[in-house]
């Protein structure tokens, strides 16, 4: 996910994944993730120890038996977005003796429409950053071969969304509204759902990315269809009329016309993890992030990792999966990519723990639905709201 403080760092922001023009997860810009790695660094080698390194060599090496693939080479095709310390990717090749490289291919939009025009030939062996709102896209192109990873034992159930195991839980995001909590310290206290933002109270407050331009913007919309079901439309006539501002990504409305950036809008579309970014990279250093989450507006993003069909080194992939499970890998994405692990054994940063919430039942709609409808939802949403 896109966080930070520092203003270097902020002109360095990419949009984030969405589809169409700029089609996920998703996370942070190149410049910030040099500064989160050395972060995530210190934090896993205090929390971690050696125990990590036994979870990587019994995980990574689960798939393989008894095949020897020291010396070949694993291509993982990825988001711009996707981001680790170089450290991880290292404990696998020590482990297994198998090197990644990896290929990056824009935003997950674009990623998962380039997979589908090479599918059978792919261009790499794994595929990690399909999210559930592409994900049925992916399955329909058949890209993946089934594959049920051991790591999986320590996954919630709810997370596997794909009962063919053709593609594996890999970390998962809340997009929330976010509140600037000094803005409500009056008489008007911030908003609780997302019914409140209809009311009179939050007039000209609140500010969205579009959803036809950006993935938060897209996963904001879905959570009012899961929450209004056709209702949405009449929903979001009222924001229109209750003065809702629309910016074409999560960028140009978190750091614009949100109050972090100098604007004056007090409640935005961002993410769950956004206050503990808020704390980690705050200069001066701050004990409490200046803003708030309200939990019961976010809508769950899934991201997830598969094995190609036709992939050249299909074992290797298959212990690249297993090691993405692993407590060495899903200790290091919070602080890399600003998103949650899914295995329930993995270590959260200490400002995670102190400053984010996760939504105990958050919106999601099947990715069968959300493929069917994305296009009506969105055209329908433009008329509505920029007629």
């Amino acid at each position: 996910m896109d966080h930070q403080i520092s203003n270097t760092v902020r002109q360095a922001r990419p949009k984030k994944r969405a589809h169409r023009v700029s089609c996920k997860r998703h996370k942070l810009p190149k410049a910030l993730s040099v500064v989160a790695a050395l972060v995530a660094l210190a934090l896993l080698s205090a929390a971690c120890g050696d125990s990590n390194d036994n979870d990587t060599d019994s995980d990574a090496s689960n798939s393989t038996g008894s095949e020897d693939l020291s010396g070949t080479t694993v291509t993982l095709l990825t988001h711009d977005s996707f981001a680790v310390s170089p450290e991880t990717l290292e404990a696998f090749t020590s482990s297994t003796g198998i090197e990644v490289e990896q290929l990056a291919s824009g935003d997950a939009g674009a990623l998962v429409a380039q997979a589908c025009l090479t599918a059978g030939e792919p261009l790499g062996d794994v595929l990690f950053g399909i999210d559930n709102t592409f994900l049925q896209r992916g399955l329909d192109c058949d890209l993946f071969e089934p594959y049920e990873s051991p790591g999986l034992t320590n996954v919630p159930d709810r997370f596997e969304l794909d009962s063919q195991h053709r593609v594996t839980p890999v970390d998962f995001g809340d997009v929330c509204l976010n509140y600037w909590i000094d803005a409500f310290a009056g008489d008007t206290p911030p908003p609780t759902d997302l019914d409140d933002l209809t009311d009179e109270a939050y007039k000209d407050m609140l500010v969205v990315p579009s959803p036809e331009t950006s993935s938060p913007g897209l996963a904001f919309l879905l959570a009012t269809i899961a929450r209004y079901g056709e209702g949405y439309e009449d929903y979001w006539a009222a924001l229109r009329d209750n003065g809702v501002s629309v910016t074409s990504g999560w960028s140009d409305a978190y750091y614009g016309e949100f109050t972090v950036g100098g604007g004056d809008r007090p409640i935005v579309v961002s993410y769950a993890s956004s206050p503990p970014a808020e704390v980690i990279f705050a200069d001066p250093p701050v004990d409490n992030p200046p803003t708030g989450v309200i939990i019961d507006s976010c809508y769950r993003q899934i991201e997830f990792a598969g094995v190609l069909a036709g992939a050249d080194n299909p074992a290797g992939a298959r212990a690249l999966i297993d090691f993405m499970l692993s407590e060495t890998f899903q200790n290091d994405v919070p602080l890399n990519m600003f998103v949650f692990p899914v295995n329930t054994a993995a270590t959260l940063p200490p400002e995670f723990v102190a400053h984010a919430e996760i939504a105990e039942d958050p919106f999601i709609l099947d990715p069968a639905e959300v493929e069917a409808q994305r296009d009506a939802w969105t055209d329908r949403w433009v008329e509505i709201v920029l007629r």
